[in-house]
């Protein structure tokens, strides 16, 4: 049974976007956030890139009661909107820059974001639309395969 985001999602060719509103409903529904954000990215870098501003769009429905781990993945989806549509040049919706997506304490997202010398890396590294969020998550939140050249040279 589909959930009534799931039903509002525009559906493109036979499928239904994976907007950020959709990625965030189901990371709460407890899908592992990277395979949730990894289908957004396949969406927003890939077949549907026509479709981006529809993919950032909508805001992302936080429940009343979230989890700590949830609450970081908005403010992380909020940064990502933010980083988005600077970076492809699309119309910045004004939810992401609601002043209550940010963290209290820094998150560091990184397996070793224990050690010092990881979070000073990542301080120097992410981007100012996470940064600013107490978000810290390196020079390339979103890497684009499908714009990556540096791993086949040409003569």
């Amino acid at each position: 049974m589909l959930t009534q985001d799931e039903q509002d999602t525009q559906i493109v060719r036979g499928v239904r976007l994976q907007t950020f509103k959709r990625a965030f409903s189901l990371i709460v529904a407890g899908e592992d956030p990277w395979i949730a954000l990894g289908n957004f990215m396949n969406h927003f870098f890939g077949a549907y890139r026509d479709f981006r501003a529809e993919l950032v769009r909508e805001e992302i429905e936080v429940p009343a009661t979230v989890t700590d781990e949830q609450w970081q993945w908005a403010v992380y989806i909020a940064g990502s909107v933010e980083y988005l549509c600077k970076k492809y040049d699309l119309e910045l919706p004004a939810w992401s820059m609601g002043e209550r997506y940010q963290l209290i304490e820094p998150w560091y997202d990184d397996m070793c974001a224990d050690l010092l010398e990881v979070q000073e890396e990542l301080r120097e590294e992410t981007p100012e639309e996470f940064a600013r969020r107490n978000v810290f998550c390196g020079a390339e939140p979103y890497r684009n395969k499908y714009e990556y050249s540096g791993r086949f040279k040409t003569a």
